[in-house]
């Protein structure tokens, strides 16, 4: 269940670029593409279960980020970015190929295909509790046998061989996989999960505290292990391809690879494997967006909110997908490092004190912020004073103020004589 709410679109098209940029240099950038895309969403879930709810987590900076940050996550992941996403790229490769030219054109196509996907998205979405059998026992392993299929076809019959590694992958593989790994935004999805397997369990009739911990580390490191081997085989599939045709993006990629492998019958595949991964993810973030808001606005049922959050969903995904990606990238170098941060910080002892969780969180937030900033707003002003803090070049520069502010936050706790030591989790209960 768990792994197909991960695994998306973007779960697709993001290894398989990777490949094909990589080149030989594929397995250096892989790994780096792992440790955030796989090892951070398994240890999101984990330091969830650890702490026993995300509110939880986060009240051990300060209140008001228990409060803000959650919900910037839920809207983010939510209908003002993911789930519009998954609706997009969903018409983009499993109807949009199979229009003519000039129906494909037509704007009214994309909510025509937005009302039918969006209205099955929240029909399956309704009743939460039947998650495991719909996910676990039909849709996964649909998506599983189709990409098994895929690989042994690329092994039988090899597409090619590696080609050179190209633009950042070539100069530094291991970090631009790293970054990589950020677009796929499974990390902010664990800490978003969490409360949907945590209730999925429950309903099994685990009521246990330490028992529920146990068994979401489980499900996370079993989704882990999917994921990282699926996204080998893509990045296998992508890396083999660099001798066929030109592609810019990881979806032009996989239309490659397709139609190379099975011809005209490829791309119906690959649009059914498309449509299937959004299908996948937008259920489960419509469900734990849900479950969220119904919580801190409970005045509108379960129900009510699914029907919100599917609309607004729908009116997104209109805006049409290049839309929405260039607003994700800005997004997600801000918020990507503090939630990076705050899951190690929570996978750690629960004893640390409020200022290490505070002041850590604080001093990559500004640089994140101001980084992100740069980027986006001051087309790189900033990058001389930037620059001085060390891997900044490398992506992430904010690993520095984040040991900074660790460390000025143990010595701040220590000359307070180690009282706030509690003081978080006492204010979530």
């Amino acid at each position: 269940m768990l792994f197909s709410m991960f695994f998306g679109a973007g779960n697709l098209i993001f290894p398989a670029f990777l490949g094909r940029s990589a080149g030989e240099d594929v397995w250096i950038s892989l790994a780096g593409f792992i440790l955030t895309a796989v090892g951070l969403p398994i240890l999101g879930v984990m330091a969830v279960a650890k702490a026993g709810s995300l509110h939880t987590l986060a009240t051990r900076v300060h209140p008001t980020f228990a409060f803000l940050f959650p919900l910037f996550i839920y809207v983010s992941i939510g209908p003002g970015l993911a789930i519009p996403r998954a609706g997009s790229i969903s018409y983009e490769m499993g109807l949009k190929p199979f229009l003519t030219e000039s129906l494909a054109d037509q704007s009214w196509m994309l909510f025509l295909y937005t009302i039918i996907f969006f209205s099955i998205t929240l029909w399956l979405s309704l009743q939460p509790s039947k998650l495991v059998d719909r996910f676990g026992k039909l849709l996964t392993p649909i998506l599983l046998i189709m990409i098994t299929i895929i690989f042994i076809k690329a092994v039988i019959t090899p597409i090619g061989s590696f080609g050179q590694a190209t633009g950042s992958y070539e100069e530094i593989p291991f970090f631009q996989g790293f970054l990589d790994g950020y677009l796929t935004m499974d990390a902010l999805a664990a800490l978003v999960f969490g409360i949907v397997v945590a209730n999925t369990i429950r309903s099994k009739g685990v009521d246990q505290p330490k028992l529920l911990s146990r068994y979401m580390s489980y499900a996370g490191i079993g989704a882990g292990a999917l994921l990282a081997t699926i996204y080998g085989v893509l990045a296998y599939l992508g890396a083999s391809s660099s001798s066929v045709g030109e592609a810019e993006n990881g979806a032009q990629v996989l239309t490659l690879v397709m139609n190379e492998l099975f011809g005209p019958a490829g791309i119906l595949m690959l649009g059914l494997l498309f449509t299937l991964a959004c299908l996948c993810v937008c259920i489960g973030l419509i469900i734990a967006c849900s479950q969220y808001f119904t919580g801190i606005f409970p005045k509108l049922s379960y129900k009510q909110w699914a029907v919100t959050l599917a609309a607004l969903s729908l009116l997104v995904a209109n805006l049409g997908l290049t839309q929405i990606l260039s607003i994700s990238v800005p997004i997600l170098g801000a918020v990507y490092p503090i939630a990076v941060v705050l899951i190690t910080l929570g996978l750690l002892s629960a004893k640390i004190s409020h200022s290490v969780y505070f002041l850590t969180i604080l001093f990559t937030a500004l640089f994140s912020v101001a980084e992100t900033v740069n980027h986006t707003f001051l087309q790189n002003l900033l990058d001389p004073v930037l620059s001085v803090m060390p891997l900044y070049g490398e992506g992430v520069g904010w690993i520095v103020p984040a040991v900074i502010g660790a460390i000025v936050g143990l010595i701040v706790g220590h000359l307070n004589g180690g009282k706030d030591i509690d003081e978080p989790v006492k204010i979530a209960g």
